[in-house]
């Protein structure tokens, strides 16, 4: 098995005939068969998308579906493939979906916290966190923030009420002992949520290392086509998810039927991704080491990166994100006008490989010229070509690609 793959095989399939799998089935026959319901003859495999602001409710309201912005039976077979996938052959475990990642970031924050609590944040976190500070400060929370790496989070944490993980960071991609850090918060009372956004449940499964709640931006790799919205929070039942449904009752906070049925119907092929693209973020990871104007490169699966111990820990695979940087602004922005095959855009994750300059957003603690590139599902030929062709045009050479 080589560097790229999941770290634990496949095991044999095994189906209780509704078109749920069970923990013991490979990923990838997980990932095919997460959420459907059980056959029924000349129907389809996967229902279409349920458009309805209602349904019918005669007598007292005890059904599953009374209206539509608490409850949707397009989201709830989406919820349960993503149930499966994050805790596989848990029963107690329950995913409720968002429009957005924000949108379900938003919910475990506002769901938990109260004014005189104290979170704890990343400080290299998505860039968004700085609007998310100061809406809690402006609500009376204390926001305390540490960076990922050398789980530094850890000397922050007295009297917190949570505690939030992104691991890998974006865009830095340090990563941090989940299993650690959970452990010392529940020591003290303290909430755990991890943004699972760059691992995707192929790639880490939070609740297993012992977070409260996976929360992700179903809009990257899970999806993994640049077309749809989409964010979740899974958790274990009870009075913490409870509070996170409340929040989506209150807020209204409800992805679109549509959507929820695309993110179903693309998590069918999500190992395929994860694993092409994670096997070729490898192979640009080390073709990039060997570029002298490369610098600040971060792949947790390259032997030396220096998060590469612990991710091997607790991750199954290592993402499709690869950063690095460029000899200032100027340079950067010359590589990317010479991509090809990559489009400049600000997501992640997707079957056609991006690439940014962050700093262009003035959210992220970064140099001018880093890079965020996220690998596609190209030949990994002819994008490693295609990198490699750029890069020699950014720095005035040609020869040799």
């Amino acid at each position: 098995m080589n560097d790229s793959a999941a770290h634990t095989p496949g095991q044999g399939a095994e189906a209780d005939g509704t078109g749920t799998t069970h923990s013991a089935t490979g990923d990838g026959t997980r990932a095919v068969r997460a959420g459907l319901p059980e056959p029924v003859k000349y129907e389809p495999t996967l229902p279409g998308p349920v458009f309805a602001a209602h349904f019918h409710l005669p007598g007292e309201p005890t059904g599953p579906y009374t209206y539509g912005r608490d409850e949707n039976p397009t989201w709830t077979l989406l919820e349960n493939a993503i149930g499966e996938l994050e805790a596989p052959g848990r029963e107690d475990v329950e995913t409720l979906v968002f429009p957005s990642g924000m949108g379900a970031i938003s919910a475990v924050l506002f769901s938990q916290l109260r004014s005189g609590d104290t979170v704890v944040l990343p400080s290299d976190g998505y860039q968004v966190f700085p609007l998310v500070r100061a809406q809690l400060e402006a609500f009376g929370v204390e926001v305390r923030t540490a960076p990922t790496g050398g789980d530094a989070q850890l000397e922050v944490l007295d009297d917190a009420r949570l505690l939030w993980i992104e691991t890998p960071s974006n865009p830095g991609l340090d990563v941090c002992d989940v299993r650690r850090l959970a452990e010392e918060a529940h020591a003290r009372g303290i909430l755990v949520a991890v943004d699972n956004t760059l691992a995707t449940p192929l790639g880490q499964r939070p609740l297993e290392l012992g977070a409260d709640f996976s929360v992700a931006s179903g809009t990257k790799q899970l999806t993994g086509h640049g077309d749809v919205l989409l964010g979740y929070v899974t958790g274990a039942r009870g009075e913490a998810m409870d509070a996170v449904r409340r929040w989506r009752k209150i807020a209204g906070v409800i992805a679109g039927p549509m959507e929820a049925w695309l993110a179903h119907r693309s998590i069918s092929t999500l190992q395929m991704r994860v694993d092409r693209q994670a096997a070729t973020a490898l192979t640009l990871a080390r073709a990039l080491k060997e570029r002298p104007e490369v610098g600040d490169l971060r792949y947790p699966g390259l032997p030396d990166d220096p998060s590469h111990a612990v991710a091997s820990r607790q991750m199954r695979r290592f993402g499709s994100v690869v950063s690095f940087a460029l000899p200032g602004r100027a340079h950067a922005e010359r590589f990317l006008e010479s991509l090809r095959l990559v489009d400049e855009a600000t997501s992640f994750g997707g079957v056609r490989s991006s690439a940014e300059r962050r700093g262009r957003w003035g959210g992220d603690a970064v140099p001018e010229g880093f890079i965020r590139l996220s690998v596609g599902a190209e030949d990994p030929d002819d994008l490693l070509a295609d990198v490699l062709r750029a890069l020699d045009k950014a720095a005035g050479t040609t020869a040799g690609h």
